[in-house]
């Protein structure tokens, strides 16, 4: 294969052929509904579009939050080569507080969420499958629940395919945030995920994932356990369903949510 036909930026070892990178023929492959973000980019010149709904509980000191996400379209289109996509997306929310038995609402569409995928290296072994994304919050409104400031950050995934059934994979980020006090601080997230082939239709997984704060005033660590489903339609429209928990004080107690993702 000649250099347009790199499906990853490097490789850990060069031969006369290219390996990893996306293949059009067999079933898409989603950045959600888990934490971990696919390693893998769509594919130059194929668009898809991840969509779908979460609801957040939690419960702290007889005070309540009802959080819900509508619609969280992510889309991410390749560009320029195979190992590279544009990644756009928004998150309407709405957020219903009860504190002291009054209850307040906001919603918003608040952030626009800007970034690109590059697809690193295949697996090669013990070597694993990695993508890098460079990415970013932009304020585009005033009202909850926007930081109303610029938020960059980096993910790094890396992952491993283990055998037709078990497959594996973790990110570790670093993200500028704002706290309640409108200072800046940077949020360490990490996570690692277990993929489970059920079928040729289904899917599962198991996941860990943690937001550690750095410098921050009031923002705390906060751990989740998650798991979920996935159903195949064709090899181009996926079903998903997830439900979660918080492991600790600071985290949400429940989430759950549901959604599709269709490649074109």
């Amino acid at each position: 294969m000649g250099e347009h036909s790199r499906g990853t930026l490097l490789q850990w070892s060069y031969g006369t052929s290219f390996s990893g990178g996306p293949d059009l023929s067999e079933p898409l492959v989603t950045d959600r509904p888990d934490f971990t973000e696919a390693s893998t980019t769509v594919g130059l010149g194929v668009a898809q579009l991840e969509f779908g709904y979460t609801y957040i509980h939690d419960n702290s000191g007889g005070d309540s939050s009802h959080t819900q996400s509508f619609g969280e379209p992510l889309l991410r289109v390749g560009i320029l080569a195979e190992w590279l996509e544009f990644r756009i997306a928004v998150f309407p929310t709405s957020d219903r507080t009860i504190t002291q038995g009054i209850s307040e609402t906001t919603a918003g569409v608040d952030e626009l969420y800007l970034g690109f995928k590059i697809a690193l290296t295949p697996q090669e072994g013990l070597l694993p499958e990695m993508a890098l994304i460079p990415q970013m919050n932009v304020p585009i409104g005033s009202n909850a629940p926007s930081s109303g400031s610029v938020e960059p950050g980096i993910n790094w995934i890396y992952a491993w395919g283990i055998n037709d059934f078990l497959s594996t994979a973790g990110s570790t980020q670093g993200n500028r945030r704002i706290d309640d006090t409108g200072d800046a601080y940077l949020e360490m997230a990490q996570s690692w995920t277990v993929g489970y082939s059920l079928s040729e239709k289904w899917g599962a997984y198991t996941e860990w994932f943690a937001l550690i704060p750095s410098g921050a005033d009031t923002a705390r660590t906060e751990s989740y356990a998650n798991g979920g489903l996935t159903y195949l339609f064709s090899n181009n429209v996926q079903f998903d369903i997830r439900v979660g928990w918080g492991l600790n004080e600071a985290a949400a107690d429940f989430f759950t949510g549901t959604g599709f993702s269709i490649r074109h």
